[in-house]
């Protein structure tokens, strides 16, 4: 027999603005709880020291957190220049301290952001959560241990010299998943000489989403307090799949695919995802191939409705 799962049925997605301090599975399990919601997953952990755009997946909207996951980020960030740390934030030890370079303006600091635009190659931090051995970096570097990195292609699409002061910079980035950017400033002040860490990392960017869709966990508890539902803030699931081309279904291809069989329909459109539709209701998300005139879409990840 089996157990029956804790918590209501709860669908959708709720963009929070993550506060400093606290892990994203942290306030992912708050707001699960704030929901009492049975199944919930967030697309991408931010550091404690990270704030910003967080989406959390609820219900049918968990099977396209990979999907989310894979997708292109970006960030404001301040690095502190002339001090490298263990973790390259500011919540790590100080390991070395240089002198900043005299007069440092953007004239001088361009051609080196530049030499980080575009395609480039990272080695990943030993504090990230990247796994090694069935364990995350982190537990290694902990523990004193030099896991060797292999250097990961990433892209950079825009680095934006906000700001730049005596001893500290701002930036602007946009970049490819799986870029760190932590690894980035630290990067930058090697090619300055005098080093760098970052300690202050705001997301912008995740799934879509900007800091405009967002709510604090305060606004939650207050409407919670106020015994308002939380279910208004919710988005539907195809909300962070909106990159992809839509087609609509209907009578027999629409009942064949919500049975699992490819399907065949008339038209072109790029092959990939696509979001599928059936009598106005977002039914899944299907690949589509060309056959011929038509395409032939293969359901990929179906969700519930009703």
């Amino acid at each position: 027999m089996s157990r029956r799962r804790k918590g209501r049925d709860v669908n959708g997605i709720l963009v929070i603005d993550k506060p400093q301090g606290v892990t994203s599975n942290g306030i992912l399990q708050q707001v699960k709880r704030l929901y009492g919601a049975a199944k919930a997953g967030h697309t991408g952990a931010l550091d404690p020291l990270a704030t910003g755009v967080l989406p959390l997946c609820f219900g049918e909207a968990t099977k396209f957190s990979q999907l989310m996951l894979d997708s292109d980020k970006a960030y404001i960030t301040t690095a502190r220049l002339g001090v490298r740390t263990e973790t390259g934030d500011s919540e790590g030890a100080v390991v070395d301290e240089q002198p900043v370079p005299a007069g440092l303006n953007a004239e001088i600091l361009e051609p080196i952001l530049d030499t980080f635009r575009g395609n480039i190659e990272q080695v990943p931090s030993m504090y990230s959560a990247l796994k090694h051995n069935g364990r995350p970096l982190y537990e290694y570097a902990r523990q004193g241990i030099e896991i060797e990195r292999p250097a990961r292609p990433v892209t950079i699409y825009e680095l934006t010299l906000l700001d730049v002061r005596e001893n500290e910079m701002d930036l602007a980035v946009k970049c490819t998943k799986g870029t760190y950017i932590r690894s980035l400033v630290e990067d930058i002040g090697d090619a300055l000489g005098c080093g760098a860490h970052v300690t202050v990392l705001r997301r912008t960017l995740a799934a879509g989403f900007t800091l405009e869709d967002c709510h604090s966990i305060e606004q939650l508890e207050s409407m919670r307090e106020e015994g308002l539902s939380l279910d208004g803030l919710l988005r539907e699931p195809d909300s962070a799949l909106s990159m992809f081309p839509e087609r609509e279904l209907e009578g027999e291809v629409l009942v064949s695919l919500l049975n699992g069989q490819p399907v065949r329909i008339p038209g072109q459109f790029p092959a990939g995802p696509v979001r599928l539709y059936g009598d106005g209701q977002f039914v899944g998300l299907g690949e589509g191939f060309a056959e011929g005139e038509g395409m032939q879409i293969v359901p990929r990840r179906l969700v519930k409705n009703g």
